[in-house]
């Protein structure tokens, strides 16, 4: 393929060894290309300075302001005992707001000179609290002058563009470097068809790399950012039509349910009918199921929506096709969880081949990491002769070692957890490729779900079934009203007096703190001056204290397996009031009688790992109560997010919040490692609408020509993408 030279050039040639290194090291930039797409995190305006009120702390900023005063200190110290150390002191505006600056010892010669009152500069360093005040340590600086010796191209545009920087490379020095790669723009290949480009009146790439980077009017930026979204936007887009197109080329066996089969068995002996949701949803999926091309579905339910309900309708419908199904849960505790609840809900159905058992039951089996030699034998050789039908387990079902009849679906539980390699992993059990089911609990906003997800169709289930109740929620402000701490655990006492149980969830379990490694407090931590609540030390003040009288017990991830279950069977047969415990309890717990929960510290958690959480209590017919306890001030961010949480039960209405608060990065990365991290200029949120047009395009495109033979701008494009996928994936192996 007939790479672009000038772009392919790494930057050790164009800008010498140094600074490449500094690129490489701090900012994963090693060709000119990658320099160019390096773009402005936001403009200053020469004539204006930046609003120093608003610096965030401890963040590397760059600001432009004027130099109000400057003052020389001599002082004594260790180093100069006799009054000789000396420190410089400026002062630096932009017209409402100030910033003390802050030089020492021989670092103060040069700034005395040139910083004099008047000056106008960039300024780059680290912004910390010194007495109360704002200050920059040390900070890197470059005047403004805009007079004759500078020359005049820098400074001609009005707007000063700002870089993403670190310590060791100032926003101007980047800027500086970008100008000397500049010029190759123009050889920069166009990834979007042209037809494409034209329609939508979009400016061609080089000409959007000079704009972004050297504009002359805002409108320059705007024509820029409108142009390098799509980019973005339409790569990613074509990189997953081209695996679902792939995934669409796979052979697979079409799987429908037997007419007075096992489905039509456990229909029948539901207590309840199924929601208007339930059935819809579980009509694409039998559709699905029923053609010869692989399913691949991402099944999105608000929590307690029924979708574990769904899902084993799906399982069930598949082995009365003759095959096998195989549920991933992504923790043990949740693969118990899940086994105990399927054979509770398929009774006799579950027991097919024992005594007792029905005809047309199956057998349901369980595999995990933890379990005894003679278990996990059998539990083998039951997937292996098609004993079988159903398997519940955890990663332990990805071994090598172990071998199905035949594997025909696939469905795995909270799929962020889960990694595309491990989809596939799993998906190399089948003869051919089985059918695939994912289901996440938290719901994820259309957008994202078209970005991190794009490989699947969506499924939504948004109505709960008939019988659940509404869960109030209230913010205990604990430290500017620790009454209404005292209020929360006189309601515990009240709802366990009324025969129901209640959870109390901490952050942390408590016995970590014999590692000194661990033991380091993160700023937020040391700002707080107290390490998060943990499950132990509550569950003994509890205990002692407010709900004493009462049994408690706890429950955390470091329990043995078989404790975990057990203290789980007590608290689901209600021989236990209070179960204090991490966030173990997360997904997947069904108690219909816990009608409660406090959250310690909870805005220590995520938005949607409160709603998650929350979803625990209001599963039977009593009324849930969460309670959100927070020591954060009225105004912090922190509680905003906590009086969303406790304002809706919407998750979608949620998971939007959620985002507008959190950066995307945060959210594509951690929901699995073949997403693209990387989106620099692309917000998921707001470009709503170029996300679901650019999905079009890119299937078009894709359907029209697979190989992408006609388009070599764009499968370079692609190229480039997926070498940071395969990295990203050779990083996390």
């Amino acid at each position: 393929m007939d790479l672009v030279p000038a772009l392919e050039e790494p930057l050790k040639k164009v800008l010498g060894p140094a600074t490449a290194k500094v690129m490489a090291e701090h900012l994963g930039l090693h060709s000119v290309g990658d320099l160019l797409h390096h773009y402005p995190r936001r403009y200053e305006e020469r004539g204006q300075l930046t609003h120093l009120a608003d610096l965030p702390m401890d963040e590397h900023v760059t600001v432009v302001a004027q130099v109000a005063d400057a003052r020389l200190h001599t002082f004594a110290s260790a180093k100069a005992p006799r009054g000789k150390g000396q420190r410089l002191e400026v002062t630096i505006t932009d017209g409402s707001g100030r910033l003390q600056l802050v030089f020492f010892g021989h670092g103060v010669h040069k700034p005395h000179k040139e910083l004099l009152p008047g000056t106008r500069a960039m300024f780059a360093g680290k912004v910390s609290l010194f007495n109360r005040r704002l200050q920059l340590a040390h900070p890197a600086y470059e005047l403004l002058r805009g007079d004759a010796e500078e020359t005049v191209e820098t400074w001609a545009g009005a707007l000063i563009p700002l870089y993403p920087a670190t310590a060791k490379l100032e926003s101007w020095k980047i800027g500086k470097a970008i100008q000397t790669v500049l010029p190759s723009a123009q050889e920069a290949l166009d990834p979007l068809p042209e037809s494409l480009r034209e329609g939508r009146g979009l400016v061609p790439l080089p000409e959007a790399l000079l704009k972004i980077h050297r504009p002359h009017t805002k409108a320059d930026i705007a024509d820029a950012h409108a142009r390098l979204k799509w980019d973005e936007a339409f790569v990613l887009q074509v990189a997953l039509a081209r695996r679902r197109h792939a995934d669409a080329q796979l052979p697979a066996v079409p799987r429908k349910p037997a007419p007075d089969g096992l489905l039509s068995a456990f229909d029948d002996r539901l207590p309840f009918t199924l929601t208007d949701g339930q059935q819809k949803v579980s009509k694409e999926i039998f559709d699905d199921l029923a053609t010869d091309h692989p399913m691949h579905r991402l099944l999105q339910g608000e929590v307690g929506s029924g979708k574990t309900l769904v899902a084993l309708r799906a399982m069930l419908a598949v082995v009365d096709a003759g095959g096998q199904a195989a549920m991933l849960a992504p923790t043990e505790v949740l693969a118990q969880q899940h086994h105990r609840s399927i054979v509770e809900m398929m009774g006799e159905l579950a027991e097919g081949g024992m005594l007792g058992g029905s005809e047309q039951g199956t057998k349901v089996t369980l595999l995990t990491g933890s379990m005894g030699t003679a278990a996990r034998r059998q539990a083998m050789l039951d997937l292996v002769t098609g004993e079988a039908g159903i398997v519940i387990g955890t990663h332990a079902l990805i071994e090598d070692k172990v071998q199905f009849h035949d594997l025909g679906l696939v469905v795995v539980d909270e799929q962020h957890r889960f990694g595309v390699e491990q989809r596939d992993a799993l998906r190399g059990k089948g003869k051919q490729p089985p059918h695939l089911l994912v289901m996440t609990a938290t719901p994820i906003p259309r957008t994202v779900a078209m970005t991190v997800f794009g490989d699947l169709e969506t499924s939504v289930l948004d109505q709960l079934p008939a019988g659940r109740s509404p869960i109030a929620s209230h913010v205990v402000p604990a430290a500017d009203k620790p009454h209404f701490l005292t209020r929360a655990w006189e309601r515990v006492r009240e709802e366990v007096e009324n025969g129901h149980q209640a959870y109390v969830v901490c952050p942390r379990i408590g016995d970590e703190e014999d590692d000194p490694k661990k033991a380091r407090k993160s700023a937020e931590d040391e700002a707080e001056k107290r390490p998060p609540l943990a499950v132990l030390d509550i569950a003994d003040q509890l205990a002692k204290g407010p709900l004493s009288g009462l049994r408690v017990e706890v429950l955390h991830g470091r329990m043995h397996p078989d404790d975990k279950d057990a203290v789980m069977r007590r608290f689901a047969a209600g021989e236990t009031h209070v179960l204090v415990a991490t966030t173990v309890i997360e997904v997947g717990v069904n108690v219909p009688n816990a009608t409660a929960m406090v959250i310690m510290d909870a805005d220590r958690f995520g938005v949607s790992q409160l709603h998650q959480l929350r979803g625990r209590v209001g599963r039977g017919s009593a009324a849930g109560l969460c309670l959100l306890v927070s020591e954060m001030p009225e105004a912090s961010p922190a509680r905003q997010r906590l009086n969303a949480v406790a304002s809706t039960l919407d998750g979608f209405e949620l998971s939007r919040i959620d985002l507008e608060q959190r950066r995307e990065g945060d959210v594509l990365g951690q929901a699995q490692s073949g997403a693209r991290t990387s989106l620099r200029v692309l917000a998921v949120i707001e470009d709503e609408e170029i996300i679901a047009e650019a999905r079009q395009e890119a299937t078009a495109v894709v359907e029209a020509d697979p190989e992408l033979t006609g388009l070599p701008a764009l499968r370079t494009a692609l190229d480039a993408l997926l070498d940071e996928e395969r990295e990203q994936y050779l990083e996390k192996g």
